[in-house]
């Protein structure tokens, strides 16, 4: 691991940073907390599987969680699955508002929802100490919303979770849209529109083979090159730097400056390279990459008695083994073991 200059908002002793074997500096770990949900997306799930993994306390969750921050993990996503599903998840939040950087400094804390739950758990989950979330809303209509969620009423409840977030100051808000050919793909100027008459960050995300069916292709993938020219036809758009290396979309703003469009583009423009992600699932296994065919049983050492000392050195050795880059498109790519609700995003 290489070593970091002292964080000059800090008076904190230099650490060294966790880095992997292609060093890149890993910061970010997303921690599923179920993978219980209560959509059945049509890009996600069949509608028949549920969940097929077990959950962690809340307790042994801070404690692997703890483990990770102690490694020089500065920011937390609770994802799942549905988060909001998980009983104990406001005392959770108000746990990990409680642990420092190794740069003594808060948690980074942030978490992505299907919104569902969002209108009666935002300000809870604001006063807990939750400092943002993401929405998962892939259609800014009634109609093509529901026929996507197969769920019906679902789009106004969202709607009502997303006010209820940006109310409570749960900003900035992100809305995460995945687009696909032919699903809903006719929904991309409308949510132009939408970023700027609600005061959120609309974030398009190619579509990855991470389904529970066999739905992906890449004729079914909406480039950001084709969602840049779609949305300039009507309101011109303008680039925004990356805030950090590891960003993983491309931002975009309008020409009057009013409301801002983010572009990840995992397939079409891989990001490999600046990697900065761990996932924990919901049953204790590290994932070093979301395409990664083998995972790491750490919840399993901590049952066989494992103590912290032989945990991190799992961690750090684990993370020694992340991948390079993911390989979608290329001759024998195979679908990782589990589908994206059972990873966590």
């Amino acid at each position: 691991m290489a070593t970091a200059s002292l964080n000059p908002s800090s008076t904190a002793i230099s650490h060294p940073r966790l880095t992997d074997s292609h060093r890149r500096v890993i910061h970010d770990l997303r921690v599923s907390i179920t993978d219980r949900c209560n959509y059945k997306c049509v890009y996600c799930r069949t509608g028949e599987v549920g969940a097929q993994y077990p959950e962690l306390s809340i307790e042994e969750y801070l404690r692997l969680i703890k483990l990770f921050v102690g490694l020089g993990i500065t920011k937390v996503r609770l994802t799942g699955g549905e988060p909001l599903l998980r009983r104990g998840l406001v005392e959770l939040v108000q746990e990990l508002a409680r642990m420092r950087t190794l740069w003594d400094e808060p948690l980074d804390l942030a978490l992505t929802t299907n919104g569902h739950l969002l209108d009666g758990l935002a300000a809870p989950l604001k006063a807990a100490g939750l400092h943002r979330v993401t929405v998962s809303m892939d259609a800014v209509d009634a109609p093509t919303f529901e026929r996507i969620t197969r769920i019906p009423g679902s789009f106004e409840t969202v709607l009502a979770g997303v006010r209820a977030a940006r109310a409570v100051g749960l900003t900035p808000l992100k809305i995460n849209c995945v687009l696909l050919r032919g699903f809903n793909d006719d929904q991309i100027e409308g949510f132009a529109q939408f970023a700027r008459q609600e005061d959120v960050v609309v974030r398009f995300i190619e579509f990855m083979p991470l389904e529970e069916g066999r739905l992906w292709s890449p004729e079914i993938i909406v480039p950001l090159k084709e969602i840049v020219e779609r949305i300039n036809r009507v309101l011109p758009l303008v680039d925004l730097p990356a805030r950090e290396a590891s960003e993983t979309a491309r931002r975009y703003t309008f020409e009057d400056g009013v409301g801002e469009i983010g572009i990840i583009a995992p397939v079409s423009q891989a990001f490999c390279g600046a990697c900065s992600r761990l996932r924990l699932t919901s049953d204790g296994k590290i994932r070093t990459c979301l395409f990664s065919q083998v995972e790491h049983d750490l919840y399993g050492r901590l049952r066989a008695g494992a103590d912290n000392a032989e945990l991190r050195a799992y961690i750090l050795q684990t993370v020694q083994g992340k991948e390079a880059r993911h390989h979608i498109g290329e001759p024998g790519f195979l679908k990782p073991s589990r589908s994206m609700v059972h990873i966590g995003g």
